[in-house]
């Protein structure tokens, strides 16, 4: 385990490219910028140093994101937290390691040794590939975990630990396989420049630059490693308030307070299920649930979704509430992701449930039709308008040069600009097949043996039939039949090399998700399970597919070995997909009415909001099916017109910006961000929005503004030590009082908010229990 490399290098002379002819520098200008072109193909990155760090940050990400998903605040702790803090780990271990070489028996004359030298660039980049698997790549953890939590908290059936095991595995991997075949046309060819990764790679120069604590402009300044080790302990003392001694402070609902008898009120004041108006938090896991830290978010974004999400929140819900109550909208809460009978009632989905797992008819008709709260049934349309316009808005707009920026991201004194290229998409990748190779593409090609295809093609054959045989031999637990696996896999396949090219070029990425689940929902209704499996199969493979080509463009630009990075991707995979099983296991099985927000204390953290969605996801789309919520069976037929209007409304943009092109604001509209503004809310709450677009104001863009030097030295490391100090005390918390059912009783830990009216219906003779009847 020593300063192992997976291949050795084909040259091993230094390759500094300071003289690089012009024509070999890539086209992009940010890349060009932001990327170094020298490369020393010596430098260890196979060291007993990245498997310990790397290892631990994947085993300590996947156990921390899974404990955390089950509770009210899911904070996601991302790669830039391990990022951060494993800078100075290996320092430390370098510093320490005993650097005697030895030999290994089977291995020849080759030496090895625990500390080959100083901590590298390089080794610290395969952590961070090793931390992102642990994160699922952004999800948090492994997608496939929420069927296991639906059938077993939810529905109360039961999936074996293996078939489990193998639906989170193949899921997570099957995308790997065609991804590996596409990387010659959306990795290595320089117009596909994945703009997303020049943040990682500003920041890994920004963290690998050396620096030292004394004056810096005639001002005292400390060193980031200092910074972070204070900002982190402060961040875990703090979160001891809001989490155990002083409960409220995660939501600050003050309009509650000030009306506590009035059902309005409430209804605009609370941050967690109503419209969140002068809420506010003290929790950072309130803060960077959902949507991640807002320090690391560039302000043009946290603008886009406050404008999004100010419209369909603080106008469209309340004129679809009171004003025109549509969908009988008063009926209902005015904020909830939970499903009602016509009279304003909590739908009883076990009973429409039978002993197949399927559809009971005849219940449902008893119960009638499932009806949603109006905002719940709004994010569906205008999750179906952003589909609709995002293939619109990025033929027409991410088509010639537009000028837009869309990214600004500094560090020290290098300032990246991220524009808008003048390359059509086609043109890009016409160009991606035809053009000469970049500096990047040269220098890897030399320097490193590449990975064989059939690495990929054997991938691809085991994990389909790996899937195959789970749709086959355990098809009673995950309800899907086998022509759905390839069904899934196809529609994966054939959108993967689209939307990766929108991805590396325009930084968008559509998702699948509904369209999966509509398909199935359509051909394939009354199975839950089936319709959430295909959804999987069909939405994770291709997601997980970009997020392979990704990273690999990362490693790219960072000059790491394609094999070291394939194996570090397909191992972490593995790795961070089984402590996500494990722990979920672990928690459904020691935590008493996990999920049940009715049978848990007020105070409860364990009330599973991503799992509560998920959960009516699969009755909508699977149980109840499409045809019976937005078809001719069901109520909410109208919002299939959304399909049409998110298709029209980019048109109609890109026709004002021809007809008046001295207006430089409208070709900023960009609809796809706006309505999609909304798109994690529920299980998100105003709550989470207000207090992300409050704090990311502040830092990048006053901050940004104003302290330009501290943001740019400290505010990555701010944003890593507070998402560290908070899971930190909040495992300590569980594994010392949790477990125990310990708490104190006062007002501050009754009830976190102390909004009881908020969910409260006010439609005239709707009679709903702790609720008054108008």
């Amino acid at each position: 385990m020593g300063a192992v490399e997976i291949e050795a290098p084909v040259n091993s002379k230094t390759s500094q490219d300071s003289s690089t002819e012009n024509d070999e520098l890539s086209p992009i200008t940010q890349v060009r910028l932001t990327v170094p072109t020298t490369d020393d193909p010596t430098l260890p990155v196979w060291t007993f140093r990245m498997w310990i760090l790397g290892l631990l940050s994947c085993i300590l990400l996947s156990f921390l994101n899974q404990f955390f998903y089950y509770r009210r605040e899911p904070l996601i702790i991302t790669q830039i937290t391990v990022q951060v803090a494993t800078l100075p780990l290996g320092r430390f271990m370098a510093a320490f390691l005993p650097a005697t070489q030895f030999r290994l028996p089977g291995f020849g004359s080759r030496k090895f040794s625990f500390n080959p030298g100083p901590f590298n660039m390089k080794e610290h980049v395969l952590i961070s590939i090793f931390a992102n698997a642990g994160y699922a790549f952004g999800n948090g953890s492994a997608y496939a975990v929420g069927i296991v939590n639906i059938i077993k908290a939810f529905y109360g059936r039961n999936i074996s630990f293996i078939a489990a095991w193998l639906l989170i595995i193949t899921t997570q991997v099957l995308g790997y396989g065609w991804a590996g075949l596409l990387r010659k046309y959306v990795v290595e060819p320089a117009h596909m420049w994945w703009p997303s990764t020049l943040v990682q790679i500003s920041l890994f120069r920004a963290l690998h630059e050396k620096e030292v604590e004394g004056n810096n402009n005639s001002k005292q300044t400390m060193t980031r490693a200092k910074f972070f080790v204070i900002a982190l302990t402060c961040s875990f003392a703090w979160y001891l308030f809001p989490a155990y001694l002083f409960q409220t402070l995660q939501s600050i609902s003050w309009v509650c307070w000030a009306y506590p008898k009035s059902v309005t009120a409430h209804q605009l004041g609370s941050g967690f299920s109503g419209l969140g108006l002068g809420a506010f938090t003290l929790d950072w896991s309130a803060v960077a649930s959902f949507l991640f830290s807002p320090l690391i978010s560039p302000f043009f974004a946290i603008a886009n979704v406050f404008v999004g999400y100010a419209l369909i929140m603080y106008i469209v819900t309340p004129i679809s509430y009171w004003g025109l109550n549509v969908y009988n909208a008063k009926t209902f809460p005015i904020f909830s992701a939970d499903l009602f009978t016509g009279q304003g009632q909590p739908y009883n989905i076990t009973t429409i449930v039978n002993s197949k797992f399927e559809i009971d008819k005849v219940e449902y008709a008893k119960q009638g039709r499932i009806n949603l709260s109006t905002f719940f049934a709004l994010t569906y349309g205008f999750g179906f308008a952003t589909i609709a316009s995002t293939l619109t808005h990025v033929g027409l707009f991410h088509g010639r040069y537009n000028g837009l920026v869309f990214l600004l991201v500094e560090f020290e004194a290098r300032v990246v600009y991220v524009r808008d290229a003048s390359w059509e998409i086609y043109d890009r990748y016409r160009a991606s097949t035809t053009g000469k190779m970049d500096v990047h593409t040269r220098l890897m090609r030399k320097n490193y043996k590449d990975i064989p295809s059939w690495w990929f093609h054997l991938l691809l054959v085991i994990t389909i039939l790996i899937s195959l045989a789970l749709t086959i031999f355990l098809k009673k637990e995950i309800q899907m039949p086998f022509w759905g696996l390839l069904f899934a896999a196809a529609l994966a396949f054939i959108f993967t090399l689209p939307i990766s090219i929108i991805t590396a070029t325009t930084n968008q990425t559509p998702g699948l998700n509904i369209i999966t689940e509509y398909i199935m929902g359509i051909i394939y209704p009354g199975r839950p399970i089936a319709n959430v499996c295909f959804k999987t199969y069909g939405y994770m493979s291709m997601s997980q597919a970009i997020s392979f080509l990704s990273d690999f463009k990362l490693g790219h630009y960072m000059k790491i070995p394609p094999r070291s990075m394939f194996l570090v991707q397909f191992l972490g995979t593995i790795i961070a997909g089984t402590i996500n099983l494990s722990v979920a296991w672990w928690l459904l099985h020691s935590i008493d009415d996990i999920c049940h927000k009715d049978k848990l204390p007020s105070n409860s953290p364990w009330t599973c909001p991503h799992d509560r969605v998920f959960f009516d996801a699969s009755v909508i789309w699977g149980l109840v099916g499409p045809r019976r919520i937005f078809g001719p069976l069901g109520n909410y037929g109208a919002l299939n017109w959304f399909f049409l209007g998110g298709i029209a409304g980019p048109f109609i943009v890109w026709l004002l910006h021809k007809a008046f092109p001295s207006k430089s604001w409208i070709p900023l509209i960009n609809l796809p961000v706006l309505l999609g503004a909304t798109a994690y809310m529920p299980p998100a709450t105003a709550l989470n929005y207000n207090s992300w677009i409050l704090v990311g104001t502040i830092f990048n863009f006053f901050v940004f503004r104003y302290r330009q030097k501290w943001w740019q030295k400290y505010n990555y490391i701010l944003s890593a030590a507070l998402d560290a100090g908070v899971a930190f005390m909040a495992v300590l918390l569980y594994f010392t009082v949790g477990m125990e059912d310990k708490s104190i009783k006062w007002w501050g830990n009754d009830d976190t908010e102390h909004c009881f009216l908020a969910t409260c219906p006010t439609a005239k003779g709707i009679s709903v229990d702790g609720c008054p009847t108008f």
